[in-house]
């Protein structure tokens, strides 16, 4: 054990001679190090341009869940929407009811939505297991109304 902790950096250690130093080690940490950081800058920035999703197909004929414009929905500016006795469909968005929304739905309770941005690229909307703030709808047929959120627009949610 003593000649190991004997053998110091650049050292003869056997027959061979080990040529790192101290400088050579640090700009090797230092080049790791902006390696890593590139490639999670590179990540970080193309995960951005890949964020909408596309407009829920229209599945073939006959079938009960096709996609179809949705309006009405009780957002945050409208006093009803805080009202925990009141059963309808909520929405927690930037866009509010201003852009295009597409939801299925499967004999009036619906399944999934997706949100127009400014731009008209569509969203896929959250559904929050439950219709929040509202107490009343989950013994309604389906579960009742749904409370979608608008992805990223919540932290913790999406």
């Amino acid at each position: 054990m003593l000649d190991i902790l004997r053998r110091s950096v650049g050292e003869a250690y056997g027959r061979h001679v080990i040529p790192t130093t101290k400088g050579s080690t640090m700009r090797t940490w230092t080049k790791l190090a902006a390696a890593l950081g590139f490639t999670g800058a590179v990540m970080i920035a193309g995960s951005g341009v890949a964020a909408a999703d596309e407009w829920p197909p229209v599945p073939p004929y006959p079938s009960p869940t096709a996609p179809m414009d949705v309006t009405g929905f009780l957002t945050p500016t409208d006093p009803d929407y805080w009202n925990p006795f009141i059963a309808a469909n909520r929405l927690t968005s930037p866009y509010g009811n201003s852009t295009r929304i597409v939801c299925t739905g499967f004999h009036g309770v619906l399944l999934e939505c997706w949100q127009a941005d400014s731009n008209g690229n569509p969203h896929k909307l959250i559904s929050l297991p439950f219709d929040f703030p509202n107490v009343t709808g989950s013994s309604l047929p389906g579960g009742g109304p749904q409370h979608f959120v608008y992805p990223g627009f919540i932290p913790g949610i999406g």
